[in-house]
């Protein structure tokens, strides 16, 4: 399996990490990119893991931060269409194509 991220879903994942950083350090905003890597490890091994959401998509949250991994699964790639807080602006992301 591999995996792309969206362009706005990169955009979302260095926006969370760039507020962490801003407000807590450098450190909190790298336990949140090693969250992230975290999670698309085992959404790698297990591309069923995440919870069916909207439209068809699936989520999987990250532990310690606010914020789910929105993707959808095409053949051997997983496709993340946001890294989505987990209560500002729902589903801001439905729009986005892949």
């Amino acid at each position: 399996m591999n995996y792309s991220l969206h362009p706005e879903a990169e955009s979302d994942l260095r926006d969370a990490a760039e507020y962490y950083r801003e407000r807590a350090g450098i450190a909190l905003a790298q336990a949140f990119f090693a969250e992230f890597e975290r999670a698309i490890h085992l959404l790698l091994q297990h591309p069923m893991l995440g919870a069916v959401w909207l439209h068809g998509k699936r989520r999987l949250g990250m532990k310690h931060f606010p914020y789910s991994i929105v993707y959808s699964v095409a053949g051997h790639d997983i496709q993340v269409l946001a890294v989505a807080h987990q209560s500002r602006r729902p589903g801001y992301w439905r729009k986005r194509k892949w």
